[in-house]
């Protein structure tokens, strides 16, 4: 029994000692493998890894004209352990801040929930993208500031103060983004909109490392290893756009005191050759430490300049649809190149005509006069053709094949196989919108939605969207994605529309008579044989909308462009001009009409903004 006793307390004292060992060992093995923080005192006594910023990728438009290149920067970092005896008040001089700030930002660094990353091993950003004019006070008085020292960065420079919606900007990386990719660490900058951020991966190049020898009182002595260990950055990789600045910036001067935009794009490519929105703003003033405050005065602006009216903002398109509408009506068999219809000018209903012309109104007058009644009542045949049927059933038939023709136009959605950044759908109504609006699916009608017909009531559209159509119309059933990367192999990205191309020699004939002999006369180029549409669009916020899209040569088209001028009247007065500006710029290289160039953009038109 004695020998029994002693036998189990040997086991338990032999139970207890292991458990000990193994507590032990897995105590080891977590502050030496597991937990950080020692590793990181341990190799901050001995080392600085400093973090070497690669430059970023240059921006050049497609005739290798450099836009967008990088300047020196720095930010102030600091190791919070190896702070001691600082001079607040000298440290604050340095840096022409207030003390208010030091301490405000030396508490945002150390709270774990604005700052997950923590650590008083590790660097911390204090101040970031200080030029090279703020940096030279304090250069030479790091020295007396133990535990900060300068991180070596660059910032983005403008050739041209051009562009800023397309570029786009660099900002400081939020948290998310932090968690989401491993590259960033909290005061990194990345690509924020536009290009900069469709791109941001190529632009941003790689990160080097250089490792830096301490002494015991942890100053610096060198180069660990003279170097063997560093890791060089590589640069960004540069980026060649499909926009040719000169035609971007005749843009931008033609919409000087202007409200809306231009867009211009190479039909056989989907190249986006120019992409102006006005009101905009210098890209350079996103840019530093000023970036912040500049665009809270940019958001609080009321005529919304960081809106890029090119590819979010939304019109009725008026007259510019009736191309689109032609070629829809005439695939589903509800008219023909010879279908007639009567128009009494502006006697005419239930949808008046704008112009005074003969009667009856053939497809090819219709297009060049721009006759109201004429489309309204083709469109009315074309969904009425079968009739009615039970509960509608026939007229809604047609009415889905409708809308699926026209969105096959790349209207009513975006396009998500391109890298131009934000853009709005748009709007082409549907049966179950229409059902849902009139509560039942026998509430509506042709003439219910007859406003449709001349690309009123609900049908709403981007600029990008109207000068894909003219691309579709003088490729004549096509288009190629629009894109603002050159070197993108783009080509493939091939749709065709829901429209025969039988159908479109006429309509491409009918935008000719636009130029020849119609609303587009005034303004057509010399020895140029040019294809276009006025639209005056109605705007329940003011003044009508003047729309103009078109696309040129005729026979071998080389741009298709569309502009809209908000609340400035007629098509003819304002978008008309424009357009044909910049078509001259593009096919002739150079503008010949000096006098039409100098009233144009030195005009402003009595645009009104609502506040909102």
């Amino acid at each position: 029994m004695i020998n029994d006793a002693l036998q189990n307390r040997r086991t338990i004292i032999a139970i207890i000692f292991s458990a000990v060992i193994v507590l032990f060992i897995i105590r080891l093995f977590t502050i030496q493998v597991i937990e950080t923080k020692y590793k990181e005192g341990a190799d901050s006594n001995a080392f600085l890894r400093k973090t070497i910023y690669p430059p970023r990728g240059l921006i050049f438009d497609r005739n290798h004209t450099l836009l967008v290149f990088n300047k020196p920067a720095y930010d102030i970092n600091l190791i919070i352990r190896e702070i001691h005896d600082l001079d607040t008040l000298a440290f604050c001089q340095a840096l022409n801040i207030d003390k208010a700030f030091f301490i405000n930002r030396m508490a945002e660094i150390r709270d774990r929930h604005r700052n997950p990353g923590y650590s008083t091993y590790t660097p911390q950003v204090f101040m970031t993208q200080l030029s090279s004019e703020d940096i030279a006070t304090i250069q030479q008085s790091m020295y007396k500031f133990p535990g900060f020292y300068i991180q070596n960065r660059t910032l983005r420079e403008y050739t041209y103060a051009s562009a800023a919606h397309e570029l786009g900007s660099i900002g400081e990386v939020s948290q998310s983004r932090i968690d989401s990719d491993d590259y960033y660490i909290p005061g990194d900058y990345a690509g924020r909109d536009g290009i900069e951020s469709t791109y941001e991966e190529q632009l941003r190049g790689e990160k080097g490392v250089e490792i830096l020898l301490r002494d015991a009182k942890g100053r610096i002595k060198g180069r660990y290893d003279n170097g063997k260990e560093d890791i060089a950055p590589k640069a960004g990789k540069n980026l060649t756009l499909t926009l040719d600045i000169r035609l971007q910036l005749l843009a931008e001067k033609l919409l000087n005191g202007k409200m809306g935009s231009v867009v211009a794009i190479e039909p056989k490519t989907g190249e986006i050759l120019a992409m102006a929105s006005n009101p905009s703003y210098d890209p350079s003033v996103m840019v530093g430490s000023q970036r912040s405050k500049n665009y809270i005065q940019l958001m609080k602006d009321p005529t919304k300049p960081l809106l890029n009216r090119a590819t979010q903002a939304q019109y009725s398109p008026g007259s510019s649809f009736k191309p689109v509408q032609a070629l829809v009506l005439q695939q589903m068999g509800g008219i023909t190149s010879h279908s007639m219809f009567a128009c009494n000018g502006p006697e005419s209903y239930p949808i008046k005509c704008t112009h005074h012309h003969g009667s009856p109104v053939s497809l090819l007058d219709a297009i060049e006069q721009s006759c109201n009644p004429y489309f309204w009542n083709a469109f009315k045949t074309t969904l009425e053709k079968d009739g009615y049927g039970e509960k509608n059933a026939i007229f809604r038939k047609n009415f889905n094949e409708w809308e699926d023709r026209v969105k096959s136009f790349g209207l009513g959605r975006k396009f998500t196989d391109s890298d131009i950044y934000d853009q709005s759908r748009g709007f082409i109504p549907s049966e179950k919108f229409y059902n849902r609006v009139y509560r039942s699916k026998t509430g509506w009608r042709a003439i219910t939605i007859r406003s449709l017909s001349i690309g009123q009531g609900e049908v709403l559209v981007t600029p990008l969207q109207l000068a894909n159509t003219q691309a579709i119309i003088a490729n004549q059933g096509f288009y190629i994605t629009p894109h603002l990367n050159k070197s993108d192999s783009m080509l493939k990205h091939i749709h065709w529309v829901k429209v025969d191309p039988k159908y479109f020699p006429i309509v491409n004939e009918g935008m000719w008579r636009v130029f020849e002999y119609g609303t587009g006369s005034a303004y057509k180029i010399s020895n140029i044989s040019m294809c276009g549409k006025t639209g005056t669009v109605q705007n329940s916020h003011g003044k009508d909308h003047s729309i103009f899209v078109g696309f040129a040569p005729r026979e071998n088209p080389q741009i298709a462009v569309a502009v809209v001028i908000e609340n400035a009247g007629f098509g003819a007065t304002w978008a008309a001009p424009i357009a044909s500006l910049m078509m001259e710029q593009f096919i002739k290289g150079k503008i010949e009409r000096t006098d039409l160039l100098n009233r144009i953009s030195t005009s402003v038109t009595n645009y009104h903004v609502k506040e909102r």
